[in-house]
Order: C-alpha cells, then sequence, then structure tokens
C-alpha cells in the first residue's frame, strides 16, 4: 500500500457504507485524490471534506495510476469502474465495507468483475474475505470509518446527548432489503422477507423490547425513496419519529436500544454500548453480523410462548 500512496489515485464510491469509509480514509492520510463520485457518496464526500471537484471516470481512467473502489449494491457505478479501469491496465483496489454478500458485489449481470486486491476493515471481513476469494491478495486495514466514529463517541458530550431531548429511547435503522434483492435477484422477496416485514414484526413485538411505553425513532435508509415510512405515522400516531436529517452517531447517542435486520448502524451501536437487537421476522434466520453482542428478536418472541 504505501508504495502506492506517492502515486495518483481515483476514489470511486456510490453507496453510503462505502462512502463513509473511503472518505475516512482520504481525510485520516491527506493524499491527493481525483473523485468519482455518484449517488448517496456525493454528500458524505462534501460533508467530511468540503466541496470537492469531481470527475469523470473516463477523465479518471485517462489521469490516475490506481483506483479504490466502494462496493455498493445500488448500482452499477463502482462495478464498472473496476472492469473499466482492470481493462486499462489500472490497478485497482476495492474496500469491503460490510459483512455479507461478499461474491454478489463484483456480480452484475452475471458477469464478475473483481479488482486486484481486496481491504478489509476488521479481523472477520479478513477470514470471510479469505474464504470467498481464496488466492486473492487480501489487506487489513483498520476501518477508518469505525476510527472516527469511536473517536466522535468519545467526544460525545452531556450536551449533545440532549440534542434531540431524549425524545425517544428505541432508534429503528432501516435497510432497503427489498431494493438489494430486486437489484441482484430480480425479486424484492428472494430473501424470504422484506424492510416492511421486518418494520412490522418489530412493532408487533415491541414490548418485548422495551417494557414501558416506548417512542421510536425510524431512521430510513440512504437509498429510500423520500416518504418511504410515512405510513408509520399514521399506523402508530403516538409512537414514532420520523428522523429529521441528524448525524447517525446523534441518534445513536440519544437512544437506549439499536434496533435494524443487518444493518452497519448496528454495530455503531455496539460501539456506544447500546443494546442491539436484530428484528429479522424469520424464526431462526440468524443476523449475519459477526458480533455475538447482537440479539435477536425471534429469540424473545419464542421465550415469551414458553
Amino acid at each position: 500500500m504505501s508504495m502506492k500512496l506517492h502515486k495518483l489515485p481515483a476514489i470511486v464510491s456510490h453507496d453510503a457504507g462505502g462512502a463513509e469509509i473511503l472518505s475516512s480514509w482520504v481525510l485520516q492520510n491527506k493524499i491527493d485524490c481525483r473523485f468519482v463520485l455518484d449517488g448517496p457518496a456525493v454528500n458524505i464526500f462534501n460533508r467530511k471534506l468540503g466541496n470537492i471537484e469531481q470527475i469523470s471516470l473516463d477523465s479518471a481512467l485517462a489521469e490516475c495510476d490506481w483506483f479504490l473502489c466502494g462496493t455498493g449494491w445500488q448500482s452499477d457505478f463502482e462495478w464498472l469502474a473496476i472492469k473499466n479501469a482492470r481493462k486499462q491496465g489500472k490497478y485497482v483496489i476495492a474496500f469491503l465495507d460490510h459483512w455479507i454478500n461478499y461474491k454478489e458485489r463484483f456480480i452484475r449481470g452475471g458477469i464478475e468483475s473483481l479488482p486486484d486486491e481486496i481491504w478489509v476493515g476488521d479481523e472477520e471481513a479478513e477470514q470471510l474475505a479469505h474464504q470467498i476469494f481464496p488466492g486473492m491478495k487480501i489487506t487489513f486495514l483498520a476501518n477508518p470509518y469505525f476510527d472516527d466514529i469511536k473517536n466522535q463517541l468519545l467526544e460525545t458530550s452531556s450536551t449533545n446527548l440532549n440534542l434531540l431531548s431524549r425524545a425517544y429511547n428505541i432508534l429503528y435503522v432501516c435497510e432497503n432489503i427489498s431494493g438489494y434483492a430486486q437489484v441482484n435477484y430480480g425479486d424484492e422477496h428472494y430473501f424470504g422477507y422484506t424492510e416492511f416485514d421486518a418494520i412490522k414484526y418489530f412493532f408487533e413485538n415491541i414490548n418485548l423490547v422495551c417494557s414501558d411505553r416506548s417512542k421510536v425513532m425510524v431512521r430510513p435508509h440512504p437509498s429510500d425513496a423520500k416518504g418511504k415510512y410515512d405510513w408509520l405515522l399514521d399506523v402508530y400516531p403516538t409512537d414514532v419519529i420520523l428522523s429529521e436529517g441528524h448525524s447517525l452517531i446523534s441518534e445513536i447517542a440519544n437512544s437506549d436500544v439499536v434496533v435494524g435486520c443487518e444493518s452497519m448502524a448496528m454495530v455503531i451501536g455496539i460501539f456506544a454500548k447500546k443494546r442491539v437487537i436484530s428484528c429479522i421476522p424469520i424464526p431462526n434466520r440468524r443476523c449475519r453480523l459477526p458480533h455475538n453482542q447482537i440479539k435477536h428478536l425471534s429469540n424473545l418472541v419464542k421465550a415469551n410462548k414458553k
């Protein structure tokens, strides 16, 4: 990695998860880069690095020596960059930003486009990557986004904790499960449940999560359409607050419990020492995040029926 740092890299990013990691990496390393961005990544990079100049993929291919790409699923933006950069003989590194669906991140329309090297941010991801991509160069690089998150949590003061006036005690982090399933498998119900099934399952069993009257902050996924969860305000008018764009850190800091299915935000909840629950609505379907601090709502449901 050190040999490449003096050369000019192109940073290619679309999805939010990868954008958080790559922008933190650029910020911490303070190196000269060219940015090829689209989707949620644009706002994330601008928020963390200031208003940056963006260039096209064609310009990056002509100007840059190597490529560092995210591995998002919402589009083929990063996949095309990996494919075209390698075709032109550029060295390509992809940073895996999660612990699931590794192989699918590099496949579009049945065509696989792999990088020259994969970076991973923790030991669990490293082990998975070696299993799934035998022979691939896998490099462990402490997750720069997690470093930033941990520092922000340490800096969170009592004033910050009152930012939202403690109006809720559960933070529900949404995932665009049906969108991912549709894009990658052509079937919104490929996984046996959707984000709507999960959130309904959670509200049906909310009394098992908090015994007292609970207020829930619902945080949509960055890829969700505006107004996707407005219906919750009609169904649960006294129990639900919709996120209004506060930072994930502040919303987690103001919660007692973080609930989701397999969201990266749940891992941040662990860092913040919150109670974290997976609400996958299928009995015996385990959350694939490799963190044993995560509890399962389905287990609470089973115990309650005994």
